[in-house]
């Protein structure tokens, strides 16, 4: 009863079986014994909140993070106990957070509700009752019989039942869910085919049993049961029967299809499943930081705590007569008292945890990841594709890049395939300019042969030699040769899945496998372009692939028409590496081509010139080309009743089909007849090999991972840069056990440290592979890490995965990007820290699965060295300078305390808490970190070497982190102790002789504060636009502005105003002036001294690369770092002071992203957007910023000299 309940509610499931039941049309059993399974209606549901659920669950998974967590618990100390600080303090920098990033989760779930409900409310037509009834899409239900138009989508996962064609066929694009642009056949069983009217569809009485719903888009298992005159036929189902939600029909007027899987069981809305979530090394940073900084407010507030009642032990500090206690504090317990005390303090320092950081991280990720698709230089003009980004979280991460793992076919290379050679019993051949012509002549070869090979016309002559009911392997005469090579290319036009389409106007025609060379009444479709390219050559030669006509493939041999019955396709798959067809000849023979790779196709075969073709084939790799091996076998009627019988049984099966399928597969393709091998090539991507050495330079290992042999892709990464001839190449391939391996592995690593060749390659096979990451990983990684460049052939999608996570899980822990193009890259391109997918021919789904999708492999360069590197700057940066500019907020508020013993008043007035991180500081950072360019992109696509300088996370390391947590600590002293000792003993600093107070006190720390870290923001500018003017003087002036009107009347919806008048009387101080410019020019000077010391003694690869920039385009003297060869140090003093005094020319000054130290006259110059700091020059401030900085310039040179 109680599982009942559960299961009611909706907590316990019932349990499913691996199997559903599906009646056509609903017609259920009228003996009253079925219970009908309860499948889902047809809705898609992408949203993730409802009107109802939105505001608890977006808050709970807003609370979720720490960091809001953390600022909702102070909030509500705030709001229990008696704090210094206004809960408003807390709560309004929470609210603002929360609700910003609220409204931007709620527009996008509003944007996915708006295509749900255009999706759902679709109008379909089923049919009921006897005739079609128009409906919307989400009242679609499993067992309904639908009817899709031509060009119309399909609205849930339906398995043909017929089509307008007589055969029942159909042909679809799934663009939409793999992204590849063929046309796909689908056929209905032979019993529904013939049912194309409504009335007749009325009448089926037939069950459908199939697997329950899963993702694989090309894995379906089923079987028809069809009830027909008293007896019931048995028909298998497979994914050529399956109309997936989401693909489109095309070449077909109409089809009929019975609904199996709707809604959110259809398999395109399972492969909605969100990938796992992956973080940056910078966020991780960030929360190590994060802990740090809660360490150091924990610790603050309880030194403060206990320095109170170390304090108040004495009688005259504990009682005071101006603040006697009530007759309950007394009583009240001193644990309790303790405790709330702490968390006063804790409430007091809580702005040393930077809550806007998350915020402005967030809003700095996903305007900055607009830069990468406006970039026109990653715009690919022949597709007219533009780089996308898919996840803007790890826009930083594209910086930090240790590994590259990339795939060859359709990443490295075109995919775009060309036949050059066969070989043909033995004989190679090459295609020229349309002729096939032999590799030299043989002793036994004719000049009639030979003009058969070299010219399709002189078939025509020919082709009463070329009967087809003669399949022979050894010709005896010249006959027989010219029978060889036509039952060679007779395979290569029958042993395929091309499609053809012979009506253009659908839009098909500019799909990627478009012939441009058969005739114009045929396109030629194919899901592989190896394909396409074979029935291409085919073509050419005169064996004309037509197509098919219900059940038979024509074929068109020397003008002669000849048509093949289709028996059975035995499908690709990676682990056979092959496919065959089985046919039947004009003669009557059945017959079976196949085709595949020379390591699953040749240990097959026990006849043809077997050892000569393995020689070509390994000819042919070391070329470059990819291969591929045709045989051919003969059945006898009883072989092929027995092999038609364990098909059916093995395709009607609904457990262990694939097992079942696999096994009769192997019993079929055995004892074959070689023909000869295929050998296409794929020509490399433009700048392949600039691009890989680029990576190179900038410290990036780059690993090759294929499927193709060994040969192929050792000769492919030779011609791409990948391996260099001077490379030390050591193999790792055809190893049989475990022992056999690590002995290669240990013999490896001797020759690693034996050999004094400065770089090694590695070449392994996905057999020695498996081996080696079984027992052997750690001797693996030895011998990789010491290589300069892996190449991994013969890789299945699974162990490319692995190979990235054995690196990402090693000690050094790198960061791996990996680089794809095709639906076996996906699983690569989930594992790595980074994916790539390249837009590139086999379709769709690498860039869609992927964090970054560019048009071609080379414009990787790019992204990481320019892109990569900016963000990452940014971003260390902004991270940086927050928890600086928090130390510096709050460490004067604990210095406060020891002045006022300890009595929690706060430093600030509740406003100016409130509005620091919001309004005063928040907007210089942020433009910062998204237009901040610390050196031309020119220069750095040009010098990749300027990569390594932000590799290894550096500048996010602990002692940058210790550095900028000491300067704020040091400004944040100069603050505090600056105003104290210049003002705290005077008391004529008001014309009337009025003496400052606490509010006027805390005011100075913090206007010195805001133009101290506003300005700081200013020298890390590097790059100067009107936006980073606007911002960083704007929040200064806004400040002021701000503070006068907030000061300056008298506010009646606030209960106290401590603030009235005091920023108007402290301005009216002209020693206020000068000590809020003494105390900037001090605090600025510490940096500017490191930054000098920095440049002159420890100076980086791209800071010295910012002085050569700065020869090239500018004169040495307008640079304060630049001292030219055999200039003394007086003269480059007397330079600098001239240009501070207005005597220099501004002329040669025409840099757009200068040199942060970079000063320059103000005189009679116009101000432009690339000039950091000019604002402040001439002022005396800034003049003695400079004459300091002369003055350490003069000390180093004379040091060095």
């Amino acid at each position: 009863m109680w599982r009942w309940v559960r299961q009611q509610l909706g907590f316990d499931p019932p349990h499913q079986s691996d199997t559903r039941t599906i009646y056509i049309a609903n017609r259920f059993p009228q003996n009253g014994l079925y219970t009908p399974q309860k499948f889902i209606d047809n809705r898609i549901i992408s949203s993730k909140y409802t009107v109802w659920n939105f505001v608890p669950k977006n808050l709970f998974e807003q609370f979720r993070r720490v960091a809001n967590f953390y600022f909702l618990i102070i909030f509500l100390v705030q709001l229990m106990i008696d704090t210094p600080t206004s809960p408003i303090t807390s709560g309004l920098p929470l609210f603002f957070v929360i609700t910003v990033t609220a409204i931007k989760q709620g527009y996008e779930d509003w944007l996915r509700h708006n295509s749900d409900n255009e999706v759902n409310g679709a109008p379909v037509y089923v049919v009921r009752s006897g005739g079609l009834v128009k409906t919307r899409s989400k009242n679609i239900r499993v067992g309904d019989i639908v009817r899709i138009a031509k060009d119309e989508i399909f609205p849930a996962d339906l398995v043909l039942l017929s089509s307008d064609r007589l055969d029942g066929s159909c042909h679809v694009t799934t663009a939409s869910l793999d992204g590849e642009t063929n046309l796909k056949t689908h056929v209905a069983v032979p019993e529904t085919a013939v049912l194309q009217t409504v009335s007749s569809l009325d009448s089926l009485i037939a069950v459908i049993e199939c697997q329950q719903p899963e993702a694989d888009l090309y894995r379906f298992m089923g079987r028809m049961i069809i009830s027909q005159q008293m007896e019931e036929i048995v028909r298998p189902l497979g994914p050529e029967s399956l109309l997936l939600r989401g693909a489109r029909l095309k070449n077909t007027k109409e089809i009929f299809g019975v609904a199996i899987y709707t809604g959110m069981e259809t398999k395109m809305a399972l492969n909605y499943k969100s990938k796992s979530q992956k973080r940056s090394a910078v966020e991780k940073s960030m929360n190590t930081f994060l802990i740090i900084y809660l360490i150091i407010l924990i610790s603050e507030a309880i030194i403060s705590t206990i320095l109170k009642y170390t304090w108040q032990a004495e009688e005259k500090w504990d009682e005071p007569w101006y603040n006697q206690k009530t007759e309950h504090q007394r009583n009240s317990s001193k644990i309790l008292r303790f405790i709330s005390d702490f968390l006063a303090f804790l409430v007091l320092y809580n702005f040393i945890i930077p809550i806007s950081l998350y915020v402005t991280v967030e809003m700095q990720k996903f305007l900055g990841s607009f830069f990468i698709g406006w970039d026109l230089d990653l715009y690919h003009e022949e597709s007219g594709q533009k780089a996308q980004v898919n996840t803007s979280d790890l826009n930083e991460e594209l910086g930090q890049v240790d590994y590259v793992f990339t795939d060859k076919t359709g990443t490295l290379t075109e995919n775009e395939m060309q036949f050059r050679e066969c070989s043909i019993n033995g004989m190679k051949y090459q295609e020229i300019n349309g002729r096939l012509v032999p590799e030299g002549p043989t002793p036994d070869s004719s000049e009639g042969n030979l003009s058969y090979l070299s010219s399709s016309s002189h078939l025509n002559n020919l082709s009463h030699l070329t009967a087809s009911s003669s399949f022979r392997t050894s010709p005896d005469n010249e006959t027989e040769l010219i029978k060889e090579h036509d039952l060679f290319f007779k395979a290569v036009s029958l042993c395929h899945t091309v499609q053809i389409s012979n009506v253009q106007p659908d839009g098909i025609g500019d799909g990627p496998w478009q012939s441009n060379l058969a005739p114009p009444q045929l396109e030629y479709y194919a899901s592989s372009p190896d394909e396409k390219a074979l029935v291409e050559a085919a073509a050419r030669i005169g064996i004309v692939f037509i197509g098919n006509s219900e059940e038979t493939m024509e074929v068109k041999i020397l003008g002669k028409l000849e048509r093949y019955k289709l028996l059975h396709i035995l499908e690709f798959d990676s682990d056979r590496r092959r496919m065959s067809v089985i046919v039947q000849a004009p003669s009557g023979e059945k017959l079976l081509f196949a085709k595949g790779a020379e390591s699953s196709v040749l240990p097959k075969c026990v006849g043809g010139e077997i050892e000569k073709t393995r020689i070509h084939v390994d000819e042919f790799a070391l070329k470059g080309l990819r291969t591929l091996c045709v045989a051919y076998r003969q059945f006898t009627p009883k072989e092929y009743e027995e092999i038609d019988k364990r098909l059916f049984e093995a395709r009607t099966a609904l457990q262990q089909r694939e097992k079942k399928l696999a096994d009769v597969f192997q019993f079929i393709e055995k004892d074959l007849m070689l023909l000869g091998a295929t050998a296409v090539e794929d020509r490399l991507q433009d700048k392949v090999r600039e691009t890989i050495e680029a990576l190179r330079m900038a410290g990036i290992k780059v690993w090759v991972l294929t499927g193709d042999k060994h040969e192929t892709a050792v000769s492919v990464s030779l011609s791409c840069g990948h391996f260099h001839r001077t490379m030390n190449i050591l193999e790792l391939i055809n190893q049989k056990s475990d022992n056999e391996c690590a002995e290669q592995l240990r013999q490896l690593a001797r020759r690693i440290t034996e050999d004094h060749v400065i770089q090694h390659g590695l070449v392994v096979d996905g057999t020695s592979l498996s081996l080696a990451l079984r027992e052997h990983e750690k001797l693996f990684m030895e011998v990789c890490r010491n290589c300069s460049a892996v190449l991994c052939c013969r890789m299945a999608p699974l162990q490319k995965a692995k190979v990235i996570r054995l690196i990402k899980i090693s000690p050094e822990k790198p960061i791996t990007l990996a680089v794809g193009d095709g639906a076996n890259d996906v699983s690569m391109i989930q594992e790595a820290h980074v994916g790539i997918g390249i837009m590139g021919k086999e379709g769709r789904q690498a860039a869609r699965n992927s964090d970054y999708a560019i048009a071609r492999f080379k414009f990787l360069s790019k992204l990481l060295f320019v892109h990569g590197h900016f963000y990452y700057i940014r971003i260390a940066t902004l991270v940086q300078y927050f928890f600086y500019k928090n130390v510096c907020f709050i460490t004067p508020q604990f210095l406060y305390q020891f002045y006022c013993l300890f009595s929690q008043q706060t430093l600030y007035d509740s406003v100016y808490l409130t509005l620091y991180n919001i309004c005063f500081t928040s907007l210089p950072v942020l433009m910062y970190s998204l237009l901040e360019q610390h050196i031309d992109p020119h220069v750095l696509q040009n010098k990749p070497t300027l990569y390594r300088d932000i590799s290894k996370n550096r500048l996010l390391s602990i002692q940058t982190f210790l550095y900028w947590t000491i300067l704020g600590f040091s400004h944040a002293f100069i603050f505090f102790f600056g105003s104290y000792f210049l003002m705290g003993k005077d008391i004529s600093l008001l014309a009337n002789g009025q003496m400052f107070g606490n509010w006027t006190f805390g005011t100075l720390v913090f206007t010195v504060m805001v133009i101290t870290v506003t300005v700081k923001m200013a020298l890390e500018t590097h790059f100067w636009t009107w936006i980073n003017h606007l911002v960083t003087w704007g929040s200064i002036i806004f400040y002021f502005i701000f503070s006068l009107f907030y000061g300056g009347i008298l506010w009646p919806f606030l209960g106290s105003q401590n603030m009235y008048f005091v920023f108007i009387q402290l301005l009216s101080s002209g020693s206020v002036w000068f000590s809020i410019i003494l105390m900037v020019v001090t605090c600025l000077l510490l940096d500017v001294v490191k930054k000098v010391f920095d440049r002159q003694l420890h100076p980086t690869s791209t800071e010295k690369a910012q002085i050569t920039e700065t020869n090239s385009s500018i004169k040495c003297l307008d640079s304060m770092c630049c001292f030219p060869e055999g200039e003394t140090a007086c003269a480059s003093v007397r330079r600098m002071l001239e240009r501070v005094i207005g005597r220099c020319s501004p002329a040669h000054i025409s840099r757009q992203a200068c040199d942060p130290l970079r000063l320059m006259c103000v005189s009679g110059v116009k101000q432009t957007e690339d000039l950091p700091l000019s604002p402040l020059i001439g002022s005396s401030v800034w003049n003695t910023v400079v004459f300091l900085y002369i003055i350490l310039l003069l000390l180093l040179r004379c040091r060095t000299e």
